[in-house]
């Protein structure tokens, strides 16, 4: 009989048995809650889920900012047996509609900011049983349903999050707040939704052990992470980077989260680091590069110890500008959603910069060449790497699962190579897919989203680098006879259709593309192309575009 391990134990009693009952769990502009509060209020909502009728193993979608509801519903419903599965805020009610299909969510989860998106997506999700919202929000009569007539009931999130044995008569389960469903390491406990190599949206699938396993070996062996710390990340907490950042290593550790529920920018953070004593920070370069550009004071991070960087590769020009300005170092890595968190990453007082560092302890890795055949030192192939945190694969994606997750190794998709003194740089996609802002971008989805202009007859995106060495989209675009269009007027088209780091940072007009003899664009030629455009013009900070 495998031993009983609950992710949320790990993390809230565990923290609380070792005597840190009243310390602070999570702080920021939504006020503090001690472990023991936290712990009392997940105890009540996870009893209200089973009262709900949410059942083990069944999915509860979170569309929701980085919040104490958001840490409490994702706590609560592992505690219960059930799936939570955050995602990206950036959606638009047809991509959230379509991730409430695909995992077949029987609730839905929200903060007052997604009251409208949620009420327009809700009507095309056949499975949807109820939805989670604060009151206020202006959906307390219920929602129209997929089934005409049939209106889905709205609870109330705070009033679950309340809930004591004495609501047995509303929710019945909550007679038994303290239970915890019976999960072992290898349950099902969350998903996260990620685009990959592919573009199509797919469900990581995450074990409860998965959790121990990043919080014991990059949380604790590489960020060194300790009890007085104070978490800030820019990424957002459905992001697989944020959720370690802000969730999953500040509890493990008897920590501190400090939690910001609006989009990140340069002069927030460096706000909330000070009014609430951050400790640790983290982001990705487009962020750092951001910081740069605001012409933050030198001393905006003063409290802070150590930075974190990942999503993307860090540009040693970019490392340097960052770390003179700020005098704080910064440990560049690389995670995957399928791995959950960073597994390969430079180490405090062992930088490299330009360098991705070397693996994370309890990770392995290799580098494959074009015949899968082990890569010499200096040898450039693909990024293979193994660890026990790996997802158990992608739901309902087979032929996806078997390109990715391949044995006990899993495909990165990204190409590397290694030095003679084992540290790892990573050289691009190997695919064309690319990263923006830290977050993967399918050229086909924006590609789509260009062409569905009148004026449009053909669109290519490619990645270009910026001037601070980081992938931005570019599109080279063909008009149709006669038609006429701006570089702006695409570029706000396709921010009106798409999350805003999606869209193009530039658009170049041309009457044809270059191609191989069997009429294929040539996006090698389109790409070095693209950074040349991108040194020609600032890129405009990315407003709103961090995860």
């Amino acid at each position: 009989m495998a031993e009983m391990f609950n992710a949320c134990e790990y993390l809230l009693d565990r923290r609380v048995a070792a005597g840190d009952g009243d310390r602070i769990a999570l702080t920021g502009v939504a006020g503090e809650l001690t472990y023991a509060q936290l712990l009392a209020r997940v105890q009540a909502a996870a009893a209200a889920l089973a009262g709900l009728g949410l059942q083990p193993e069944q999915r509860l979608l979170m569309f929701m900012v980085d919040s104490p509801e958001f840490v409490i519903v994702y706590l609560a419903a592992m505690r219960m047996g059930a799936v939570p599965v955050p995602v990206s805020t950036m959606l638009h009610a047809d991509g959230l509609a379509e991730l409430l299909r695909d995992s077949r969510a029987r609730l839905l989860a929200i903060t007052p900011e997604f009251a409208a998106t949620a009420a327009e997506a809700v009507t095309a999700a056949p499975e949807l049983r109820g939805v989670l919202a604060p009151a206020g929000t202006g959906l307390e009569a219920g929602l129209p349903g997929h089934v005409p007539g049939h209106d889905l009931p709205v609870h109330d999130l705070a009033a679950l999050a309340a809930a004591a044995p004495a609501d047995a008569a509303a929710y019945p389960a909550a007679a038994y707040p303290t239970t915890v469903y019976p999960t072992t390491a290898d349950s099902p406990a969350f998903w996260l939704y990620t685009s990959g190599t592919t573009g199509e949206p797919k469900a990581a699938m995450h074990r409860h052990g998965s959790v121990r396993v990043v919080c014991e070996t990059y949380g604790a062996q590489v960020l060194g992470i300790r009890r007085d710390d104070r978490c800030l990340s820019a990424a957002k907490a459905f992001f697989a980077y944020g959720l370690g950042n802000s969730l999953l290593f500040p509890l493990s550790a008897g920590a501190a989260a400090v939690l910001e529920p609006a989009p990140a920018k340069p002069d927030l953070m460096a706000a909330r680091a000070a009014q609430f004593g951050a400790t640790l920070f983290f982001a990705g370069p487009t962020f750092f590069a951001n910081m740069l550009r605001a012409g933050l004071p030198a001393d905006a991070l003063a409290g802070v110890r150590l930075a974190a960087s990942a999503g993307e590769a860090l540009p040693a020009a970019l490392y340097a500008r960052w770390t003179s300005r700020f005098g704080i170092d910064i440990l560049d890595g690389i995670g995957m959603t399928e791995l959950l968190h960073i597994f390969l990453s430079n180490r405090e007082g062992q930088v490299r910069a330009g360098t991705t560092g070397v693996a994370v302890p309890g990770y392995d890795l290799r580098i494959l060449d074009e015949d899968g055949v082990q890569a010499a030192p200096g040898t450039p192939g693909t990024l293979y790497v193994r660890g026990g945190s790996a997802a158990t694969g992608y739901w309902s994606r087979y032929d996806a699962s078997r390109q990715v997750f391949q044995g006990e190794w899993l495909r990165t998709g990204d190409t590397y190579v290694r030095d003679a003194d084992g540290y790892y740089s990573c050289l691009g996609r190997t695919s064309d897919m690319l990263k923006a802002s830290g977050m993967w971008v399918s050229p086909a989805e924006v590609e789509a989203r260009l062409l569905a202009h009148d004026a449009v007859a053909q669109a290519v995106v490619v990645a270009g680098l910026d001037p601070d060495g980081l992938e931005k989209p570019v599109a080279y675009v063909v008009l149709q006879p006669g038609a006429r269009a701006t570089e702006s007027g695409l570029v706000e088209f396709c921010r009106d259709g798409l999350p805003a780091y999606k869209r193009p940072r530039r658009v170049v007009f041309t009457d044809a593309y270059p191609a191989t003899a069997t009429g294929k664009v040539r996006r090698v030629e389109l790409r070095a192309m693209a950074t040349t455009v991108l040194a020609g013009k600032p890129v405009l900070a990315e407003e709103g575009a961090t995860p």
